[in-house]
């Protein structure tokens, strides 16, 4: 069932949990979520720019990994905050 409050990317997330009866909430999938974002693409603390060399570190990497919790993290706290 469509929800129009939610985003297509939490629509998404939730119709593909639908089947699972484990993962029947949305505080579930929320938790799922978080745990998944924290295996895939977790927490990192931002390198000392100034000393990085090509081999070391890379700036667009790190923005990308980083977008990519944020985006993850977001679809989460969509979920917990569904009733």
């Amino acid at each position: 069932m469509t929800d129009p409050a939610m985003s297509p990317a939490a629509q998404a997330v939730l119709d593909a949990a639908v089947c699972h009866p484990v993962f029947a909430t949305h505080k579930r999938l929320a938790v799922a979520l978080r745990a998944a974002a924290d295996e895939v693409v977790p927490e990192i603390d931002e390198p000392e720019w100034g000393a990085c060399t090509d081999m070391h570190c890379d700036i667009e990497l790190y923005t990308a990994h980083m977008r990519t919790r944020r985006k993850l993290l977001a679809i989460a706290a969509e979920l917990e905050a569904q009733p």
